[in-house]
């Protein structure tokens, strides 16, 4: 029996392209992609004054010792912090059991962890926007994450559906045996400002396209990844994987997957954004 993959793809091209599925309007879970949100978090309160992105991470997390990490290397990898924390992590549920509690013991040991010095060398690392997260909220005299990236994401930029949590009626989870589903992974804890937001497609496509072509919150956070003028991001978390994009001339892509390989998610990405320039008059 042929696994189902429902997929989404949503582009400045062309209409809508669903299969197997997939909806624009239920909320998904986004991965990575989550990551473009924090570092745009980030991008705000600095521009407000509450911050500054050159920051020690030690004056907003007292409790972390002195390494000479900064707010903008958590952003950019460039920490030396290693991709994931140095705890059990069970394959099922990976992140469940990282809570914040967690997350701080390992804040106390950071010069421990940091596998070279800072600024050096970019390393992809989960963990370090664990700790950029706890710090913004820390900067923001302990709002929440959620309620960070309403205020200086979402609201200004009239999105609504992207949410830490949302109706379990809402979602869509990737379909599993017997007509049943896969259960996502718990992301809401220590390591939502890494991977944890869901979104509709939808509003995935409008953040994509109000950060990075409108530009209405200036230019884009150190968290987008470039590949010559091209920024995008992608995300792969449990069943479901992401690719988003956009460039310079206004075409743009998000694609969406459940039971699809990231690669593969990857490349449909920016196949769909080629073949849009292509067929552009």
């Amino acid at each position: 029996m042929r696994r189902r993959v429902p997929t989404c793809v949503l582009s400045s091209a062309a209409p809508p392209a669903l299969a197997d599925g997939h909806a624009v309007d239920r909320y998904v879970q986004i991965g990575s992609l989550t990551k473009a949100v924090t570092g745009t978090v980030l991008t705000r309160m600095a521009a407000a004054g509450a911050l500054s992105p050159d920051d020690p991470l030690e004056r907003w997390l007292p409790e972390a010792p002195a390494t000479g990490i900064t707010l903008l290397q958590l952003a950019r990898h460039t920490s030396g912090l290693p991709r994931l924390p140095p705890v059990p992590l069970p394959r099922r549920d990976p992140y469940a059991a990282f809570d914040h509690p967690a997350l701080h013991a390992q804040v106390r040991r950071l010069d421990t962890l940091v596998t070279r010095p800072p600024g050096q060398e970019e390393e992809y690392s989960n963990l370090g926007y664990a700790v950029l997260g706890a710090a913004l909220t820390a900067a923001a005299s302990g709002a929440s994450y959620e309620e960070l990236v309403t205020e200086h994401v979402l609201r200004p930029l009239d999105v609504t559906e992207v949410s830490a949590r949302p109706a379990p009626e809402r979602r869509l989870l990737a379909p599993g045996r017997f007509g049943g589903t896969r259960r996502p992974w718990t992301m809401d804890g220590a390591m939502l400002p890494a991977g944890g937001l869901w979104a509709t497609p939808r509003a995935t496509a409008d953040l994509v396209v109000r950060l990075l072509v409108e530009r209405r919150l200036g230019d884009p956070a150190p968290s987008w990844q470039t590949a010559g003028a091209l920024h995008w991001h992608n995300g792969a978390v449990g069943r479901a994987s992401v690719f988003a994009g956009a460039l310079p001339d206004g075409a743009w892509v998000v694609v969406h997957r459940l039971n699809g390989d990231t690669d593969t998610t990857d490349r449909m990405g920016v196949t769909t954004l080629k073949e849009g320039r292509t067929a552009a008059p």
